[in-house]
């Protein structure tokens, strides 16, 4: 008799069969939580007379169908010790399947191609907490025999149960993960949005602030003053209101050697208008003053 994989699982002697399932909860004694970890199914002892008369090949691999909804997957087997005419499933694969307890399930022997592509997408954002989430998928995929496109498979980490969909295997739709060489990629995670960069805050230029500091104490009353004598009418009228102050020769700038000691660090002063002032009872050209303020910063390269 010919092997199961020289003929892709299409052959006579095929093994097909329907039982009723169960999640592993319903399984008699010890807790297996084993079972719900992983991808594979416990059979009854019958089933692995019948594979063994058939010359099944190793790994054995199934495909599950539940023909009320033609929802379908794939599973392997980890254990033949069900009650006959039952097998239990993980609780993850039930909810693939559409299952409810009891239901019937129809058990077919498959083989598969190796795996060398899938994806995955984790159902909520909390995945992104995982600090290595390859490493994790790679241990518990380790419990898994199959994987199937648009399964939603179940992981538990630190106590938290994290549900990821297969979006995509390669070289097919159903493939084989057993020794095999796989690469993975993550989708990002259900309900992610992706955080926009920040623009940079435009600064709005500094106005410009005049000092309104009196500098006429700097101006030197002792030089060459202009216009020191008084005006007089030619009709010989006395002249009203009229303020004949002597002007300065040059008074557009302090006299030089006077310190200016309201001088502010980290500032500098620069001439912006001249206006008239009173210094000393005459008449003076006023020089206006504003102050930039000058902040020295350092560039670090690294």
């Amino acid at each position: 008799m010919f092997g199961f994989g020289a003929f892709g699982g299409q052959f006579p002697n095929q093994f097909k069969t329907q039982y009723r399932c169960y999640s592993v909860s319903m399984l008699a004694g010890t807790d297996r939580q084993d079972v719900d970890r992983g991808g594979k199914i416990i059979m009854p002892p019958s089933a692995l007379d019948q594979l063994t008369r058939l010359n099944i090949v190793y790994p054995m691999l199934f495909k599950l169908t539940n023909k009320k909804t033609d929802r379908m997957s794939h599973c392997g087997v980890l254990e033949f010790v069900a009650d006959e005419g039952k097998v239990y499933l993980p609780y993850w694969m039930m909810q693939n399947l559409l299952l409810q307890e009891g239901d019937l399930l129809q058990v077919e022997s498959t083989s598969l191609q190796v795996a060398s592509y899938s994806k995955f997408q984790p159902q909520s954002t909390e995945f992104l907490d995982i600090s290595n989430p390859k490493a994790v998928l790679e241990n518990i995929l380790r419990g898994f025999a199959c994987l199937t496109k648009n399964d939603m498979i179940a992981i538990k980490y630190n106590d938290r149960i994290y549900e990821l969909q297969v979006l995509e295997t390669k070289p097919s739709d159903a493939v084989c993960i057993i020794e095999c060489d796989m690469n993975v990629e993550f989708a990002p995670p259900v309900g992610y949005v992706e955080p926009g960069r920040p623009r940079p805050q435009e600064q709005e230029p500094e106005s410009m602030q005049v000092d309104d500091a009196d500098y006429s104490q700097y101006i030197d009353t002792n030089q060459f003053m202009y216009f020191q004598g008084a005006g007089y009418r030619l009709d010989g009228k006395q002249k009203k209101n009229v303020d004949a102050k002597p002007v300065p020769l040059s008074s557009d700038l302090p006299k030089r050697g006077i310190p200016n000691y309201e001088h502010k660090k980290g500032t500098i002063t620069f001439i912006r208008s001249i206006k008239p002032v009173v210094a000393n009872g005459n008449t003076m050209v006023r020089t206006h003053w504003f102050t930039l303020s000058v902040v020295v910063g350092y560039n670090h390269i690294h």
